[in-house]
């Protein structure tokens, strides 16, 4: 079973201040295998949204390499890192960051759009997806139309609509009181399982990160 996701000797620091040099990640090495879900079990301030954030692409480390579907992503110019991210990552975070003045629908179209796909197949899919999640009632609906859960099963459809090979979450029910975290959780793992997507997704929630296939801890800025 071959990696998705291959990083490897990541180091970041950053300027703070009076702080001066904050070590945020110190030599992390980590790999998610194809149909893999990992958890990220991190607290606060451990570098968990800086390492996730390596890992799709959105920031480069100091030192390290990461490889995304077998491909070194080390020294590639931000167009190509951009194609890359639109090709092969999805990305779902705690507050789902629909656009309030587009429908659930067209909040799915526009990546896809912007990835090159005819608007007639990117409705298409956007109808399946929102269909897939119990939401076939609600293309047409705003942001502020839907509950919490609701907007975050559309989050995830975002994610899913260019059929990446890896997906990226950070803390994607921890908005959500208990009940529906649950509701999302599954029904997220479900439609993971079945398309075959990786996944790396950070959580506080220990029960959720039992329920995948493996958890790694990052503590200090290195994986415990």
């Amino acid at each position: 079973m071959s990696d998705v996701l291959s990083l490897t000797g990541i180091e970041k620091s950053y300027m703070l201040g009076k702080p001066g040099e904050v070590r945020v990640l110190q030599g992390v090495s980590l790999s998610v295998a194809r149909g893999e879900v990992v958890a990220l079990v991190a607290p606060s301030g451990a570098g968990k949204s800086t390492l996730l954030h390596i890992a799709g692409l959105l920031d480069t480390p100091d030192v390290g390499r990461v490889t995304i579907a077998g491909q070194d992503m080390t020294g590639l110019s931000d167009r190509r890192r951009t194609e890359a991210r639109r090709r092969d990552l999805g990305f779902v975070y705690q507050f789902h960051h629909l656009l309030p003045e587009f429908s659930a629908a067209e909040n799915i179209i526009l990546p896809q759009l912007a990835n090159g796909i005819a608007r007639a197949e990117a409705a298409r899919r956007a109808e399946a997806l929102l269909a897939r999640v119990g939401l076939a009632d609600r293309t047409r609906h705003r942001p502020s139309e839907m509950s919490g859960g609701e907007q975050q099963r559309v989050a995830f459809c975002r994610a899913l609509a260019n059929g990446p090979k890896l997906m990226l979450a950070d803390e994607p029910t921890g908005n959500l009181d208990p009940g529906t975290s649950d509701q999302v959780f599954s029904m997220l793992m479900e439609v993971v399982r079945e398309t075959g997507l990786s996944a790396l997704i950070a959580t506080h929630n220990l029960d959720l990160a039992a329920r995948m296939d493996r958890v790694v801890r990052l503590a200090a800025g290195r994986l415990a």
